[in-house]
């Protein structure tokens, strides 16, 4: 029997639950936290909402708002310093991927010695993190429940993967509410993101019941709920069944791992500022063609979970008819689907397919992949 691991944190799902932060701070025995955000959630009035609730708790804080799309490891050692400088004892992040990788990669550096590059790669992480609560405001990275942190290394220009059970929060929290001032490129962006994490964290080496049960779930909350959530900014109904997609695929990756698209798309980001959700809209369909040999299954099962009724075809053709069924969707929401849009230089595929197949994301991928084989997707969604 096969054996199988399974890490999450404490999870706080539903509207208003951001006014509960300054009282996890607290059970987990903080009392000066360090609160890591970026310009856009200040402007949407949520780091205010997250001030508000640590001072009803009575506890100290210190804001920090210099995080960037794609966070740099020079962003990540000023926060380090400000955040020793404060002489904090916790950590929350509040905003998209971007932000709480940041400020897991900050609690990181606050008890370990040496540059945020030393701790590329899998379980380098020396000594125990501070607490750790995360929100996220997006549907979105799965960042609030991964162990994982995605860091862009400014002076090689490629994304460094970093993993280790300690980067797992100890609370996360999900407020639906906090999607409703998210723009409609975001939400398109994110909202792939999520369906990319479904997908490859199902037809992963490492998938497992368990993860199974997660990734299914969210494959099929968002293709029926993306369209409407990416039409109305308002619609709750949507931005809650995305927050819960966004959470169940969080907890499928950060046990399953991922696969090409992501392994690619870190490859890509690395060198532009790009949206990590709308390099994902552009290579799942191409990957997802590749891939459909190793697990004709599964794809099916795909196909069925995004609306298909007809039982009467071979696992084949129903895996065919996923990749129409995303193709689809991505067109619908009007997400992009060539590389060249982005103003990728072709005459980069090469360099970055090397990136790509050394890539953490790559062990898990269900077909065997080489740098050629990654050249030609590259070139395919080119």
């Amino acid at each position: 029997m096969n054996v199988h691991k399974f890490v999450l944190p404490e999870i706080i799902f539903g509207n208003h639950t951001i006014s509960q932060i300054g009282d996890c701070c607290l059970r987990l025995g903080a009392s000066n936290v360090f609160i890591v955000s970026d310009e856009g959630i200040l402007e949407a009035g949520w780091l205010d909402k997250v001030v508000e609730s640590c001072e009803e708790a009575g506890l100290k804080y210190t804001t920090f708002t210099e995080i960037t799309i794609n966070p740099k490891d020079y962003e990540v050692e000023k926060g380090r310093e400000v955040y020793l400088e404060s002489q904090c004892d916790a950590v929350i992040g509040v905003g998209g991927g971007s932000t709480i990788d940041a400020a897991k990669a900050i609690a990181l550096l606050s008890t370990n010695e040496g540059h945020i590059r030393d701790y590329e790669g899998v379980d380098k992480i020396k000594h125990p993190l501070p607490p750790q609560i995360m929100v996220p405001t997006t549907a979105g990275s799965g960042s609030e429940v991964s162990p994982f942190s995605i860091i862009l290394n400014t002076e090689e220009r490629k994304k460094m993967t970093i993993i280790s059970k300690s980067l797992i929060p100890d609370i996360a929290i999900v407020d639906p509410e906090t999607l409703v001032t998210k723009s409609t490129h975001l939400t398109v962006s994110t909202g792939i993101d999520v369906l990319t994490h479904g997908i490859e964290s199902y037809i992963s080496l490492a998938a497992t019941p368990l993860t199974d049960v997660h990734a299914k779930n969210a494959i099929s909350l968002v293709g029926k709920y993306l369209r409407s959530s990416v039409a109305s900014q308002y619609n709750k109904e949507a931005k809650t069944h995305m927050a819960m997609a966004s959470l169940q695929a969080g907890i499928a990756f950060s046990n399953a791992i991922l696969g090409a698209v992501h392994a690619m798309s870190h490859a890509v980001g690395g060198r532009y500022p790009i949206l990590h959700g709308d390099i994902n809209s552009i290579l799942l369909p191409h990957v997802m063609e590749y891939n459909l040999l190793a697990n004709p299954e599964k794809f099916a099962d795909i196909a069925y979970l995004l609306g298909l009724k007809d039982h009467n075809i071979s696992n084949m053709e129903a895996g065919k008819i996923a990749i129409h069924l995303v193709n689809e969707l991505i067109e619908d929401i009007g997400a992009p689907q060539k590389l060249s849009e982005l103003q990728v230089d072709d005459s980069e595929i090469a360099e970055m397919s090397y990136t790509a197949l050394h890539d953490a994301c790559m062990l898990t991928n269900p077909r065997d992949v080489t740098v050629s084989v990654i050249e030609q997707l590259f070139r395919k969604a080119w």
